[in-house]
C-alpha cells in the first residue's frame, strides 16, 4: 500500500517536469522496478528521469524454471515499456533466475535460461540491452559457489552466458549482451560461516580459465556490469578510498580491467581498450569491453520528519544525506573522465521503505526530495559529455602489482628476507653465490632470472625457497640454516601473480659476504 502511493505521488511530482534529453558518452540512469509496477505505466517515473537528465533505467525479468518459456510479469512490461519508450528512457533488462540454485539444479538449465532471454527479445525487440544473471560470485543469487573446497559458480556461470549470447545474437546480432554483473566483493571461503563468496578477481580469474577450457572462440560478452558500492562497514569513507585485493569498488576499476586482461588476453573474449592501443594486431577484431556499472548507491541516514515512511531497524552504517549528495555529485564527475565506463545506474531512485532494506535514493519513501537529487541533476547537466578533470588511463601490466622485497641477511636467526605485494603472489627465491669480486656483474642478472624461472642452469644457487605472497603483509621468505663456504653471496626473488602467473617481477639484492 505504501509502494502504491508513494508512486500515486510521483505522478504528481513528475507532471511538473519536462520529457527526457538525450545524452552522449556517459549514459545515466536507476537500477529500479518502480516505473514496471507504476498503475500509470511509469509515466510519471520516467518523467521524473527525464528531469534528472537521466536516460535508462535497468530492470529485473526474472526466469522461472517451473515455467520456463512463460515470461514473468508480462502485464507490468507490456504497460511500462510503452511509456518509457515515450519519455526517451533505454530500458536494460537484468535477466535473473528467481532462486540462486535455478540454473544450477535444473536439467538443461543453462539451455532453458538462454532461450528465455531469446524470447524475451524476440518478445520486446525495442529493448537492445540484455544483462546475464546478476552477482553470481554471490550466494544470494547463484549458487553452489564452491564444490568440493573448489570455485564452482564461474564455470557454471560462463556456460549459461555463453549459451546466453549465442541465443540472443541469433535474435538479433545488435543486441549488447552484458555479463557479469558482479558484487564488488567476496571471501573466497567454501567454509565461511556465513555469506559463501568469490572476490570479484578470482571470480572473472575462474571466469576465464573456464572459457579457455571450452576451447570457444567467440565472445560471451560486449560490456561487463560491475556494482561499485562501498564497504558497509565504511561507508563514510572517502570515495577514493575503495577495497583492497581482490575486491573493488569505485576506485578500482583498473583492478577489473586488468582481470580482465588476465582471464582473457589472446582469446575471441575482448578486453577493455587500453590507452593509446585500441586493439593489438591478431587478436580479438570485435570493439572493447566497457563498464556498465548498474548498481551503486549510499545508504542515507532518515530525518525525522520523514520517518515515518519508514519501518522497521536500520541495518547497516549510513552517510548523512549532505554526504550522499556529495558522493553522488564526485561519482558522476569520476566517470565522465573514464573512457572505460559506457553507463551509471544508482539504486535505487526512491528507498524502500523497509529500512532493513536499502535506504540509497534520491528520492525518500515520503516522496520528498533528497539533496542528492538537485546535485545528481546539477552535476549531469553541468558535466553533459565533459571531463573536468584529468581523463582516467589504463594499461595492461606484465609484472606484480606492488611487489617489493626488504632484504635482510637474516629473518631471526635463519637466512632470509620478506616480500610484500598488492595482490596474491607466488614466489620462488635463492641464495646465490657472486662471482665476481666486487659484486653483481652485468651478466648475472638474466643467469639468476633463469635460475629462478626454472630455466636456466642452478649453478652458483645456494640454497632455495618457495611460497605464497599473501597480499598487502611482510611476507618471510627463509632458507633454513644452509651451508655457505666463505664468499659473497646475494638473494633473489621471482614473484609471480595468482592471478596470471605469466606475470612476473624480479628482485635482487645486494651481495652480503659470508666469513
Amino acid at each position: 500500500m505504501r509502494k502504491a502511493a508513494l508512486l500515486l505521488m510521483l505522478v504528481v511530482v513528475a507532471s511538473l517536469v519536462p520529457a527526457a534529453v538525450a545524452r552522449a558518452d556517459v549514459q545515466f540512469g536507476v537500477t529500479e522496478d518502480a516505473g514496471k509496477y507504476a498503475p500509470d505505466g511509469g509515466a510519471a517515473f520516467f518523467s521524473m528521469l527525464g528531469d534528472l537528465g537521466m536516460t535508462q533505467n535497468r530492470i529485473v525479468v526474472y526466469w522461472n524454471p517451473t515455467e520456463p518459456a512463460t515470461i514473468q510479469e508480462k502485464a507490468f512490461l507490456d504497460r511500462s515499456l510503452p511509456q518509457a519508450a515515450l519519455r526517451g528512457t533505454r530500458i536494460l533488462f537484468s535477466v535473473q533466475p528467481l532462486h540462486p540454485t535455478d540454473v544450477t539444479s535444473t536439467p538443461g538449465g543453462p539451455q532453458l535460461f538462454a532461450s528465455y532471454a531469446a524470447l524475451l527479445a524476440r518478445t520486446y525487440p525495442q529493448v537492445r540491452d540484455f544483462i546475464v544473471g546478476n552477482e553470481p560470485n554471490q550466494p544470494r543469487f547463484w549458487r553452489p559457489q564452491f564444490v568440493g573446497g573448489r570455485p564452482a559458480s564461474a564455470a557454471s556461470y560462463e556456460q549459461t552466458l555463453a549459451l546466453t549470447y549465442d541465443a540472443l545474437k541469433a535474435v538479433d546480432p545488435g543486441i549488447r549482451v552484458i555479463g557479469l554483473g558482479l558484487s564488488p566483493r567476496g571471501n573466497d571461503n567454501p567454509n565461511a560461516t556465513s555469506n559463501v563468496s568469490t572476490s570479484p578477481v578470482r571470480f572473472i580469474r575462474y571466469l576465464g580459465a573456464a572459457y579457455r577450457a571450452s576451447g570457444r572462440t567467440l565472445p560471451i560478452m560486449d560490456a561487463l556490469a560491475f556494482h561499485p558500492y562501498p564497504n558497509p562497514s565504511s561507508a563514510d569513507d572517502p570515495l577514493g578510498k575503495g577495497y583492497q585485493w581482490p575486491n573493488a569498488g569505485v576506485p578500482n576499476l583498473d583492478r577489473i580491467e586488468q582481470a580482465v586482461w588476465d582471464a582473457f588476453g589472446g582469446t575471441g573474449q575482448p578486453t577493455f581498450a587500453e590507452s593509446g592501443a585500441w586493439r593489438v594486431a591478431g587478436v580479438a577484431a570485435a570493439p572493447p569491453l566497457s563498464f556498465v556499472l548498474d548498481e551503486t548507491g549510499w545508504q542515507a541516514a532518515i530525518p525525522a520528519g520523514s520517518r515515518a515512511a519508514y519501518t522497521g531497524f536500520e541495518n547497516s552504517k549510513t552517510v548523512s544525506e549532505t554526504t550522499q549528495a556529495r558522493i553522488y555529485g564526485s561519482l558522476i564527475r569520476l566517470v565522465e573522465c573514464d573512457p572505460a565506463v559506457a553507463s551509471l545506474d544508482f539504486f535505487h531512485l526512491i528507498d524502500e521503505s523497509g529500512l532493513a532494506g536499502f535506504q540509497s535514493g534520491l528520492v525518500r519513501a515520503d516522496g520528498s526530495l533528497r539533496p542528492s537529487y538537485e546535485t545528481v541533476k546539477d552535476t549531469i547537466a553541468a558535466t553533459s559529455g565533459k571531463c573536468v578533470r584529468r581523463s582516467a588511463t589504463w594499461r595492461h601490466v606484465t609484472s606484480v602489482d606492488g611487489a617489493a622485497a626488504s632484504f635482510w641477511t637474516r629473518v631471526g636467526s635463519r637466512f632470509g628476507f620478506r616480500v610484500a605485494a598488492t595482490e596474491g603472489a607466488s614466489f620462488r627465491a635463492g641464495i646465490f653465490r657472486v662471482r665476481g669480486k666486487r659484486g653483481l656483474s652485468s651478466g648475472e642478472r638474466p643467469w639468476i632470472e633463469a635460475a629462478l624461472a626454472g630455466t636456466g642452469s642452478p649453478g652458483g644457487l645456494a640454497a632455495r625457497a618457495a611460497g605464497a605472497v599473501r597480499a598487502y603483509w611482510p611476507n618471510d621468505v627463509q632458507f633454513g640454516a644452509p651451508t655457505l663456504a666463505p664468499g659473497l653471496y646475494l638473494y633473489a626473488v621471482r614473484l609471480a601473480a595468482e592471478t596470471n602467473p605469466a606475470r612476473t617481477t624480479v628482485l635482487v639484492g645486494k651481495p652480503f659476504r659470508v666469513r
